[in-house]
């Protein structure tokens, strides 16, 4: 399985359009859901502070390239939607995992 984590601060007054958005049910889950290779998506919550992380689970690094590929369009109208939401957003990593 292929792991992408992302951080993310919403803007101050935004942290339940974000949530919405980002939710395992949300916009981006929806459109990842496109390919049979996504596996889901899961929203981490901050307990205290306003750093989010987003898990997203893909069959393979080269299943969600050809995701990326596929949807580019789609993908980059969805991002540009979603950049007035966060203040700070980066990617923490990529990783391989054996657990499903």
């Amino acid at each position: 399985m292929h792991v992408i984590v992302w951080e993310f601060e919403p803007q101050a007054g935004q942290e339940r359009e974000f949530e919405r958005i980002y939710a395992s049910d949300g916009e981006w889950a929806a459109l990842f859901g496109r390919s049979s290779e996504f596996q889901g998506t899961e929203l981490l919550r901050p307990v205290a502070g306003r750093r989010y992380l987003t898990i997203d689970r893909w069959t393979s690094a080269e299943a969600f390239v050809a995701f990326r590929d596929r949807w580019e369009a789609d993908y980059a109208a969805l991002d540009q939607v979603c950049e007035g939401l966060t203040a700070h957003e980066a990617l923490v990593g990529r990783f391989e995992s054996s657990t499903v």
